[in-house]
């Protein structure tokens, strides 16, 4: 006669199992994700399109890029320009991390803050090309999927938008409500060497109100975040 006791540990090894792997899981994806933002303050972009899954999906600004090929044209965006650069400020400071994995380890999703300082500085700014000479604040929210990837966690859908961004010298009083350095697209993929594979309608950005939908229900009242907005 089989102990019940046996079957007892049994089932309590596995759901200790499962919720190990889970949180390494979740700390996997921390991990990718700052690495994300370490790659981008030194201008590492061939790195950066490593982070992503074959099939990822990007959302910037009024572009949908997909594939990783789309990857690498929106990475393109410094004009070929490839790792740290003497006058560039490029600082990603990604904070306030939320992710859940599903049970089956199929998906998962990460909700980041970016908060960026950007820009030239004044002895080096004849090396940049005009857009890049600002020195701006930058904030925004990552709400970004994930998927298994051969056993690794890789970005499948890289979802941004910008809360705002600020001239240094003026503050966010004086917020633009159109991107600075990087311009909405005009047209797509190949008319536009780096343009995306579809266009959008641009996410707000302050002074208008903006708001990123959150991927995890009230975790309180398990119900709907912002629900009607």
């Amino acid at each position: 006669m089989t102990d019940p006791r046996i079957a007892q540990l049994e089932t309590q090894l596995a759901a200790l199992t499962q919720e190990v792997t889970l949180l390494r899981d979740v700390q996997a994806i921390r991990t990718l994700h700052h690495t994300y933002g370490y790659c981008m303050d030194k201008w590492l972009f061939k790195e950066i399109v490593d982070l992503f899954a074959e099939e990822c999906e990007l959302r910037f600004l009024n572009g949908i890029w997909r594939g990783k090929a789309g990857a690498r044209r929106l990475y393109s965006w410094t004009e070929g320009a490839y790792g740290p650069r003497d006058g560039m400020l490029s600082e990603h400071v990604i904070a306030q991390d939320i992710v859940h994995v599903a049970p089956d380890r199929s998906r998962a999703w990460g909700r980041f803050r970016a908060f960026l300082q950007m820009g030239t500085h004044e002895r080096y700014r004849e090396d940049f090309p005009p857009a890049f000479r600002d020195c701006f604040w930058e904030g925004g929210v990552h709400e970004n999927e994930y998927v298994l990837e051969n056993g690794v966690w890789k970005i499948a859908l890289f979802n941004y938008r910008l809360t705002f961004q600020a001239p240094y010298a003026g503050g966010w009083a004086r917020s633009p409500d159109e991107p600075i350095m990087i311009a909405p697209w005009r047209g797509t993929y190949p008319a536009v060497p780096n343009g995306p594979d579809e266009l959008r309608e641009q996410p707000a950005q302050w002074p208008r109100a903006a708001f990123m939908p959150f991927h995890y229900p009230h975790p309180a009242t398990g119900k709907p975040m912002a629900e009607g907005i």
